[in-house]
């Protein structure tokens, strides 16, 4: 049996700290849509995941990008940071970094589509509350006005 103390440490850190990869070629962006069965399925997002004791930034988000897309990449700078309380025990801590795929053919494995996007079309597709200032950030970048 599960004691209160076990189930306490299984617990998801609040916020949860998330880095994520604006990766662009061609003047188009990377977005990734969330396999069925995982929270907000079927929502579109930048690739990244969910930051690792002892990690940094940089470091979560090159794993993920590893992991989800078996790509090696560099990440550069930081282009913006957002937090967005889903619930009043959840809190997702976003940090997007500009990104590049240095080697590797991208392949998914977390995801059920991978799609690159004119910035100006990011917002005809469903993304999750706490990734708006990232489309914000490149809908200006290209001086393109939001509908």
């Amino acid at each position: 049996m599960t004691s209160l103390v076990d189930q306490m440490k299984k617990k998801k850190v609040n916020p949860q700290v998330v880095t994520v990869a604006v990766i662009e070629r061609n003047g188009h962006v990377l977005i990734a849509k969330r396999k069925r069965g995982k929270m907000r399925a079927g929502n579109w997002e930048f690739p990244g995941g969910t930051l690792e004791e002892g990690e940094t930034y940089k470091e979560c988000l090159k794993r993920e990008l590893k992991e989800e897309l078996t790509v090696t990449s560099e990440i550069g700078d930081l282009i913006c940071s957002n937090e967005y309380r889903y619930a009043s025990d959840w809190t997702v801590k976003l940090m997007a970094y500009k990104a590049a795929i240095v080697s590797g053919s991208l392949n998914l494995h977390d995801h059920e589509d991978l799609r690159w996007v004119k910035p100006e079309d990011l917002i005809d597709y469903e993304f999750p509350e706490v990734d708006r200032p990232i489309i914000e950030w490149l809908v200006s970048k290209n001086g393109k006005p939001s509908k």
